[in-house]
């Protein structure tokens, strides 16, 4: 490396003290540069520092806290640390999938904010070598009656189905919810499952002095840049003028991509290859040189670029869309330009891997930056408790269930519960998604069940897809309330007789300077950490979101927990559709009735307070394993987990899925009918049958809490000694037209 600063010309700007802080570097950090470099960084260094120290690229807050995950099981493939995660189903199959955040840029543009965030990770799981066949997504809006909700709504939505639709993958599930914690800093989170051959996958790390480095998709525009560093502050009463800042997708040429990407894959031709997310250019190239303890020499010139007059720190920062970096074997150049130029896209040789450890950027003939690659990819900050001190806050004090008063009418309770916008029906979102393209999707097609599932093409084999958290469990105990985001993606999964294999995860949290917010952070993480072990879920992928934050109000705690299982014969998957009267209704699992932090105590009473319900996962292990194993015997014909709203709401829903009306009994005990009804303590299932002389006894056998509550049939919903019922085509009417009609208005 030279003394002097290369690309330090008449035009270059100098790196002031406020240059440095508006690249959101802290005045130790900058010291660090300085002590790396040996020197004053240029603007293009700076800017190359900037972003892969940024807390979206470099994990500084969470790293030390993301390595107490377990993350191995025998299935595992790859686990965190490359593209997607990646586990075995068997039959040379591997399952590659990702969640990953675009929130703070659906803030700001939420059309093309959302869009690009499902294109990211698509290119996450296709990069690894696997076709993509599932995408699921999990929104968190604002309140309602925010000036801006309904806007964000309909772009976010629009941007997910548009370029979902348009690649042909379909959106076959997800999440959304409301809370006014959401009103400064909504969420859109992501996730891509795709299907690779176990014995052909893709990965990132470059090795080969002297091979090609090669730049594939899309050209680069200015679009995008400092992305990853305006993901890593928070946002004020200016976000709207970092609009600049977002990227612009194109799902036709994401779509040709895929198609380029896995016909070279089936050659012998490329050595790494990288999607070109977070920090483009630059986060693509230095994380594959230090994978491989590579350097690598940069041309910038023959970067394909759509304005002109780029600068290098444009080129290196830009965050345009549907982009690829690939380490290539020699000679094998014109084979893969001739892919890519058949499928018309832009392919060109940009650099050379070398043994100096050092990127090289070349510019218009000058050497324009001259940067270690190890020090920047892998010593970049990592902030312990000293530095990001935490502060729990004290937990709130527990809810008896004495307490809450009982609803004059637990029909109307129901009514209002499923009628509020948590658990409106979802139609109008999921309608816009094209759910069914490659005809694997199963269930009935349409989201809205436990979890989704899809048929792995040419098999009887399928997966089951989840996503899942509860932030309002989170914020009053972050421990518990990071077991039960992981407990009911587990739960879910298992809903349609699926053995849950793995999760990734997209931890969306506030600022993690605050003690406070990092408490939340750090008690998440040991409740998933616990979980994860006792059900055998490991973390294979994932994505940390911090400082989603607006002037000072900090989103929930939010750790979106997504989920795969696998079901071995797709014939026997259950769903949580009645399908006939006369059969019997059992809840499988212990109700105490556990009213704090419930749905019916926010929508009916007007409180969110109390403790979140306690998980016990080796219960939940217990009866999970137990439904498991009767839905693959076939001897159950509906399943659906109990959550928000408790047992009334889910029978409700079973109803609604397949128009057949139940009677339910309250059993007599200690435990009020308001609380049995709406409670939602965990680990419970609601299963019908027509044995229910048989499961009851096995379950007796095995030590899981059992009993029968009820009976399918009429057309209505009823409770036995009471005079409580309501019609299902009116409880429908109430279910699916708040969101409709909140999306019709002003």
């Amino acid at each position: 490396m030279s003394d002097a600063s290369p690309d330090t010309g008449p035009d270059t700007p100098a790196v002031t003290p406020e240059i440095v802080e508006s690249h959101g570097l802290s005045e130790a950090e900058y010291a660090k540069v300085l002590d790396i470099m040996g020197r004053e960084p240029n603007i293009t260094e700076l800017g190359i520092f900037s972003v892969m120290w940024s807390e979206h690229c470099s994990y500084k807050s969470s790293k030390i806290w993301l390595k107490t995950l377990p993350t191995e099981a025998p299935w595992v493939i790859q686990g965190p640390g490359e593209n997607a995660g990646i586990i075995d189903i068997g039959d040379n199959q591997a399952v590659v999938f990702k969640m990953e955040s675009h929130n703070h840029p659906s803030f700001i543009e939420p059309y093309q904010g959302a869009a690009t965030g499902v294109g990211g990770i698509l290119r996450d799981v296709f990069t690894m070598g696997a076709r993509p066949v599932a995408n699921m997504n999990s929104l968190r809006f604002g309140r309602p009656d925010h000036p801006k909700t309904r806007h964000l709504v309909s772009g976010v939505v629009a941007g997910i189905g548009d370029y979902g639709n348009c690649v042909g993958v379909p959106t076959v599930g997800g999440e959304c919810t409301f809370h006014r914690a959401y009103d400064g800093n909504i969420l859109v989170n992501a996730m891509t499952v795709g299907i690779a051959d176990a014995d052909k996958i893709f990965y990132s790390a470059a090795s080969g002095v002297g091979n090609p480095l090669v730049y594939v998709g899309s050209k680069t525009g200015r679009d995008g840049i400092h992305g990853a560093t305006m993901a890593s502050t928070e946002f004020s009463e200016d976000s709207e003028a970092k609009r600049p800042t977002v990227q612009v997708g194109d799902p036709f040429t994401e779509k040709l991509l895929i198609e380029a990407c896995l016909e070279l894959m089936a050659t012998d031709c490329i050595v790494a290859i990288q999607d070109m997310g977070a920090a483009g250019l630059t986060s693509s190239s230095f994380e594959m040189a230090s994978k491989g303890s590579m350097g690598v020499e940069l041309d910038l010139d023959r970067v394909p670029q759509r304005e002109e007059n780029m600068s290098a720190y444009e080129m290196m920062l830009s965050e345009s869309q549907e982009r690829m970096l690939m380490v290539l074997k020699p000679g094998s150049e014109d084979e893969a330009r001739a892919i890519f130029e058949k499928w018309e896209l832009d392919f060109a040789v940009v650099g050379t891997l070398t043994d100096t450890r050092h990127m090289v950027l070349r510019h218009k003939g000058e050497v324009v930056a001259d940067l270690p690659i190890d020090p920047l990819a892998q010593a970049s900050p990592e902030y312990d408790e000293e530095q990001r001190p935490f502060t729990p806050k004290p937990k709130p004090e527990p809810i008896s269930a004495d307490d809450v008063p009982a609803p004059n009418d637990p029909m109307a309770a129901l009514e209002k519960l499923l009628g509020c916008p948590d658990l409106a029906a979802k139609r109008w979102i999921w309608e816009q998604y094209d759910h069914m393209v490659m005809a694997d999707t199963l269930g009935g097609g349409r989201p809205g069940g436990d979890a989704a599932v899809i048929r792995v093409h040419g098999t009887d084999k399928a997966l089951a897809i989840t996503t899942d958290c509860t932030p309002r469990y989170c914020l009053a105990d972050p421990v518990e309330g990071g077991k039960q985001a992981v407990a009911e993606a587990w739960r879910n999964l298992t809903a349609t007789g699926a053995k849950p294999l793995a999760i990734t995860d997209c931890l969306n949290f506030g600022n993690p300077e605050k003690p406070d917010i990092m408490a939340q952070f750090v008690g998440c993480i040991e409740g998933m950490r616990e979980a994860c072990t006792v059900l055998e879920f490991p973390v294979v992928s994932g994505n940390v979101s911090l400082y989603n934050e607006t002037e000072g109000l900090a989103v929930l705690p939010t750790p979106d927990i997504g989920g795969i299982g696998l079901i071995e014969k797709y014939q026997t998957a259950a769903t949580l559709v009645f399908k006939a009267e006369a059969e019997t209704i059992v809840l499988i699992g212990e109700t105490q009735g556990h009213l704090g932090q419930s749905l019916y105590l926010r929508e009916i009473e007007g409180r969110e307070d109390g403790l979140p319900p306690p998980v016990d996962l080796a219960a939940e292990k217990r009866n999970g394993d137990f439904v498991r194993g009767f839905i693959s015997q076939g001897k159950v014909t509906a399943c659906h987990d109990v959550s928000d709203g408790g047992i009334l709401v889910a029978v409700a829903e079973m109803a609604l899925s397949g128009s057949v009306g139940a009677t339910i009994q309250v059993p007599e005990g200690e435990v009020p009918a308001h609380a049995w009804l709406f409670g939602e303590d965990q680990g419970r299932y609601i299963v019908t049958t027509a044995d229910a002389k048989g499961l009851l006894a096995a379950a007796d056998k095995a030590g899981v809490p059992a009993m029968q509550i009820g009976i399918t049939g009429a057309d209505g919903l009823s409770l036995i000694g009471g005079e409580a019922e309501t019609v299902l085509e009116e409880l429908r009417q109430i279910h699916e037209s708040w969101l409709p009609e909140y999306m019709a208005g002003p």
